[in-house]
């Protein structure tokens, strides 16, 4: 297969994983909402993590082009320049983490020299990553509500990327050895 064909199909992927989880996550946690995009659980930030960990660069690029959509036609569809930034903040933030991490733990395809500890610093570090830059981004654009909302959107990406990356781990781990690498 072409190296063109793979990063297309990490792309599609990472794109269908992140609208799945979050249909799933509306289906599920829409109660949880503590406002448009900031849920107590948030699936998709397992999502962009794992993706980016799998496939990165490619992962990268495809949360990028669907928090693009998401934010475009369906969270901020009046708000232009927040569903811009919104898109960008969704996919540096984990891609950054992956690089601290792929830097420190040389990471495998299939996060299999990633430890149970590890992948829970890992976890960590995005859960702290994605809303602070997200929120550094509203204290500049609204500044009289500046770090509304930090605290449970760490919380929900953190449950939601949890869920996700021992769920992944676990699959990943029952996989045949030939198909993991």
């Amino acid at each position: 297969m072409s190296q063109l064909k793979l990063q297309v199909m990490m792309i599609a992927a990472t794109i269908a994983l992140f609208i799945a989880t979050l249909a799933l996550n509306e289906l599920l946690f829409t109660r949880l909402e503590f406002s448009s995009g900031i849920n107590w659980i948030y699936l998709p930030a397992g999502v962009r993590l794992l993706c980016t960990l799998l496939f990165g660069g490619a992962g990268a690029i495809g949360l990028l082009l669907v928090s693009w959509a998401v934010c475009f036609l369906y969270f901020f569809p009046d708000d232009m320049i927040r569903s811009f930034i919104g898109g960008i903040l969704a996919s540096a933030a984990p891609y950054m983490v992956y690089l601290i991490m792929q830097r420190h733990w040389g990471l495998m395809a299939s996060l299999q020299n990633l430890t149970p500890r590890r992948l829970l610093l890992c976890s960590f570090a995005f859960a702290l990553a994605s809303p602070l830059l997200h929120h550094l981004w509203f204290a500049f654009a609204e500044p009289e509500r500046p770090f509304s909302g930090f605290f449970v959107m760490a919380t929900g990406d953190f449950v939601g990327t949890l869920l996700v990356l021992y769920t992944a781990k676990f699959v990943l781990s029952r996989l045949p050895a030939r198909v993991q690498r």
